[in-house]
């Protein structure tokens, strides 16, 4: 399972948000700096609005959503590259994720403590920019020491790898992201292997207070934030309050529902939060669908019908030998399997094929 990092300075609301988004309270989320130390992990379901239809036409009762592993690291605070706040720990844990969910503050709370005592998102984003560049820096000259032994014995292989790095180096010397690299096919696959923080790709979550969560377009620590990460990082970011996600935990739906009706907003934000996670991970989703279970599964943009048997079992893609499929949308208006070989729109489809989202697949295969 694929694992997203919430990461930020103290106090900015991670831990709040990570007990929201897993409907747990794992995490402690205190009013001082380093209330967590050792990261806290839970699995988050990602919101489908398509399973329940699939579910009716299937006639069963179980329906298994896909899922998205969430981290909630420690605060990392200016320094933290140096190790200053238990930084090189934390700096550990990022290293481990396969994307980064950066939440900013983005109110104003004299009670709610701010290390640097001050409320500025775009600086507290450079802060944590700036951490993260710098240990890429020290890894990335670490690396090159050790390739060089191997250039001088006239290691192709080596060169090539050095060639990457001082691509890299170059840009993270100019205060850039390792993720801004222009590389071809070729050099990313050399450059996944160096496991930079920078290369991760990053979401910014823009933590509101309760009652600015309906306004929040208007909110100019927002604005600040989506023109940052807009114009420098070319970044999504998303709007969420953390307290309001805290308060919903202990709500059931209808209360819920109500509770954001009052606030005036129709989403509480981690919904388009989920979501868009799953998008920067550049994932998809196709069904199964049967009177024994719905499943959603997750699988890559581009992935081909044997590489998506594969999610299911090994064996699927060992020995696939064909797909049945219908697009979600056919196959509910059709009513199901029958429905759509009846009208002529199931498809068999063969081992190039691209699987489309949204795609109901049957497999075929022998082993």
């Amino acid at each position: 399972m694929l694992r997203a990092g919430i990461v930020g300075l103290p106090n900015v609301g991670k831990s709040t948000l990570f007990n929201a988004v897993t409907r747990t309270r794992k995490a402690e989320a205190a009013n001082y700096p380093f209330c967590t130390i050792d990261p806290n992990v839970g699995t988050v379901v990602v919101p489908d609005s398509r399973l329940e239809p699939l579910r009716r036409i299937a006639k069963t009762t179980v329906v298994i959503p896909a899922a998205i592993e969430f981290v909630d690291i420690a605060g990392l605070v200016k320094g933290a590259s140096a190790g200053e706040g238990l930084g090189n720990k934390f700096l550990t844990h990022i290293r481990e994720v396969d994307a980064i969910v950066q939440v900013v503050r983005c109110f104003d709370d004299p009670d709610v403590h701010h290390v640097s005592a001050t409320i500025d998102p775009v600086r507290d984003i450079e802060v944590i920019n700036t951490e993260l560049i710098l240990s890429d820096l020290e890894a990335v000259a670490r690396r090159r020491e050790r390739v060089a032994k191997d250039i001088k014995r006239g290691e192709k292989a080596a060169a090539a790898e050095d060639a990457v790095l001082a691509k890299i180096e170059t840009v993270l010397n100019e205060g850039k992201p390792a993720l801004s690299v222009q590389l071809s096919p070729e050099e990313q696959a050399v450059a996944r292997q160096f496991f930079l923080l920078t290369s991760k790709p990053t979401i910014f979550a823009c933590n509101v207070k309760e009652g600015d969560l309906a306004t929040a377009g208007s909110n100019p620590y927002v604005a600040k934030v989506r023109d940052y990460v807009g114009t420098h990082l070319a970044c999504e970011s998303v709007v969420i309050s953390a307290q309001i996600e805290s308060d919903l935990v202990d709500l059931s739906q209808e209360e819920g529902e109500a509770f954001l009706k009052e606030l005036g907003v129709q989403e509480s934000g981690i919904g388009s939060l989920i979501r868009a996670t799953y998008r920067l991970l550049g994932l998809q989703t196709y069904f199964t669908a049967g009177e024994k279970e719905v499943r959603a599964w997750t699988i890559h943009i581009g992935d081909t019908a044997p590489q998506a048997a594969g999610v299911i079992h090994s064996d699927f893609e060992r020995g696939f030998i064909k797909a049945e499929t219908a697009s979600y949308r056919d196959f509910v208006a059709n009513g199901g399997w029958k429905g759509v070989k009846e009208k002529g729109v199931m498809r068999q489809e063969g081992k190039d094929y691209v699987v489309d989202d949204g795609d109901v697949l049957l497999f075929r295969f022998n082993v």
